[in-house]
C-alpha cells in the first residue's frame, strides 16, 4: 500500500513537472499591414503594364537581343539559380528528419577485463561447451541494421520543412526580382549609349561649324575687322569642344563594356541605331491599382514567402518547450566467435526503446532561441511593410517624373529651336559688323549646351519609362 502511495506520488508529480516544461513564456507579436492607396493617380482602371512580357515591351530589336543574351550569359543570374538549387536542398534535408533513420552497422573488437572484476569473476567459471572457457582477451564481432525516428507530434519538423519551403519559394522570387533589375539595367545603359552617341554628333558638328567661324575670324583679321583677341577667343572655343569630343568617346567605351558586363561578355561593340533617338516616344505605361503591386513585384512576392517562414520558425522554436518522443531499434547477430555469428537464436540480438524527453530545469537556451525566432518575425513583418510602401513610392515617383519630363522635353525643344536661329542671327550680324564676337561665342555655347539637354531630356524620358516597368514588377514574366 506504501510502495502504492508512493508511485503514485511521483507519478504525480512527474506529470506536474512535464505539464510545467510545457509552458512557454507570453511574447509580444505583430500582424503585417497589408493595406495600400485604393490608386496611384484617382484612377480605377486595373490595366497594368507590369504583365506585359518583356520582349512585347521593348521593341527595339537589338536591346531585345541584349536582354535574350544577358538571361542566359549573366553571372548574377546563374548565382541566383544556384542558391534556389541550394534552398532546393534544404528541404529535402528537412523533408528527411521526420522520416525513420535506418541503417547498417557492422563491427569487430577485442576486450579484456580484470579477472577481480565482477566481469572477470563471472567468465572465470563461464562455460561454452564442456571443458572450453572463455576466450581471453574476448573478441567481438556484430552485424546488423538499425532505425531511429523522432515522432514529430507537435510538427516542429514538418513545420520546419513548411519553413524550408517558403524560403526556396523566397529564392525563386529574388531570381526573378534580379531578372528585372537585370533587364531594367541592360535598357538604361542601352539608351544611355544611344544618348552619347547623338551628345557626340552634335559635338562633331559643332567642331566643324567651329572651325568654319574660325577662318572666317582669321580673315577678318587680315582684314583688320578684328584683333587677335577674337582669333584667340575662337580658338579657344574649338578646343574646348574638342576636349568634350574626348570625355564623350570614353564614356561610350565604359557604358558599352557596362552592357557587355551585364550581358556576360568580353569588350566589343554593342550594335545599336542611334540616328532616330530624339524621335523616339516612350511607350505609354497603364499603372492599374496598387494593390497589384503585392502580385506584380518579385521583391514584395519574396518578402511575403519569408515572412512565412519566419511565422513557421517560431513555431518550431516553440515546440522545443515540448515532450520528444523519439523510437530506436535493431536487429542483428553478435558473438565472440565468426563461427558462431550467424547462428539463430543464439547469436540474434533485438532491441526497442521508447524516449520520451521534455525540458524542466534551466530552460533560458529554448528561452533565447524562442525570443530570437519571435523577434526576426518582427523584422521581417517591418521588412514586409518597408517593401510594399517602397513599391508604392517608386511608381508615384516615376509617375510624376514622367509627366514633368514630357513637359520639360517640349520647353527644351523650342529653346533649342530659338538657341539654333539664333546662332545664324549672330553670324549674320558679325559678318556685317553689327554684333561683337563674344556674342557670336555666348550664342554658339548656349546652343551646344541647349542641344545636349535635349538629348539628356530624351534620355531620362526613356529612363523613366523603363523605371515605371519595373517599379510595377514588369520584366521577371
Amino acid at each position: 500500500m506504501n510502495k502504492n502511495l508512493i508511485y503514485k506520488c511521483l507519478g504525480g508529480a512527474c506529470l506536474s513537472l512535464a505539464i510545467a516544461s510545457c509552458k512557454t513564456p507570453t511574447l509580444i507579436t505583430r500582424t503585417e499591414n497589408r493595406t495600400v492607396p485604393m490608386s496611384f493617380n484617382n484612377s480605377s482602371d486595373s490595366t497594368n503594364t507590369g504583365r506585359v512580357r518583356w520582349n512585347e515591351f521593348f521593341t527595339d530589336p537589338n536591346l531585345v537581343s541584349l536582354i535574350d543574351t544577358a538571361l542566359r550569359n549573366n553571372q548574377e543570374l546563374n548565382i541566383t539559380a544556384q542558391e534556389i538549387q541550394i534552398s532546393q536542398n534544404e528541404i529535402r534535408a528537412r523533408q528527411g528528419e521526420y522520416m525513420p533513420f535506418v541503417g547498417l552497422r557492422g563491427g569487430a573488437g577485442v576486450d579484456k577485463v580484470g579477472r577481480h572484476t565482477l566481469l572477470g569473476a563471472a567468465e572465470e567459471n563461464a562455460e561454452i561447451k564442456p571443458g572450453k572457457g572463455v576466450p581471453e582477451p574476448l573478441p567481438n564481432f556484430m552485424g546488423g541494421a538499425f532505425a531511429t525516428w523522432e515522432v514529430d507530434i507537435w510538427h516542429k519538423l514538418r513545420n520546419a520543412k513548411k519553413a524550408a519551403i517558403n524560403r526556396y519559394l523566397a529564392s525563386v522570387e529574388g531570381r526573378n526580382f534580379t531578372i528585372t533589375n537585370l533587364i531594367s539595367e541592360i535598357a538604361t545603359s542601352y539608351y544611355e549609349l544611344m544618348a552619347l552617341d547623338n551628345q557626340l554628333a552634335i559635338v562633331q558638328q559643332n567642331i566643324e561649324l567651329q572651325n568654319n567661324a574660325l577662318r572666317i575670324v582669321r580673315v577678318q583679321k587680315e582684314a583688320t575687322r578684328v584683333t587677335e583677341l577674337a582669333v584667340r577667343r575662337f580658338e579657344a572655343q574649338v578646343l574646348n569642344t574638342q576636349n568634350l569630343q574626348y570625355g564623350l568617346q570614353q564614356r561610350i567605351i565604359e557604358t558599352e563594356n557596362r552592357i557587355n558586363f551585364l550581358v556576360g561578355r568580353y569588350p566589343q561593340p554593342v550594335v545599336r541605331n542611334s540616328q532616330n533617338f530624339n524621335n523616339f516616344i516612350p511607350a505609354t505605361v497603364q499603372t492599374g491599382i496598387p494593390s497589384q503591386l503585392l502580385a506584380n513585384r518579385p521583391d514584395i512576392r519574396q518578402a511575403e514567402q519569408e515572412l512565412a517562414a519566419a511565422k513557421l520558425d517560431v513555431q518550431v522554436a516553440k515546440a522545443q518547450f515540448y515532450p520528444r518522443l523519439a523510437i530506436s531499434a535493431g536487429i542483428g547477430y553478435q558473438a565472440f566467435n565468426p563461427a558462431y555469428l550467424l547462428k539463430t537464436p543464439e547469436s540474434l540480438i533485438l532491441s526497442l526503446a521508447g524516449d520520451l524527453a521534455a525540458p524542466l530545469i534551466n530552460k533560458n537556451g529554448i528561452i533565447a532561441a524562442y525570443n530570437s525566432a519571435n523577434a526576426r518575425q518582427i523584422q521581417v513583418v517591418y521588412n514586409y511593410e518597408r517593401t510594399i510602401l517602397n513599391a508604392y513610392i517608386e511608381v508615384a515617383n516615376q509617375l510624376s517624373n514622367i509627366s514633368n519630363l514630357e513637359k520639360s522635353y517640349g520647353v527644351k525643344t523650342q529653346e533649342v529651336q530659338a538657341l539654333t536661329q539664333s546662332v545664324d542671327i549672330s553670324n549674320n550680324l558679325f559678318n556685317s559688323a553689327r554684333a561683337e564676337y563674344s556674342e557670336v561665342l555666348f550664342t554658339q555655347r548656349d546652343a551646344l549646351e541647349a542641344r545636349f539637354d535635349l538629348v539628356e531630356t530624351k534620355m531620362r524620358q526613356m529612363t523613366a519609362m523603363v523605371n515605371i516597368y519595373r517599379a510595377l514588377g514588369g520584366g521577371w514574366r
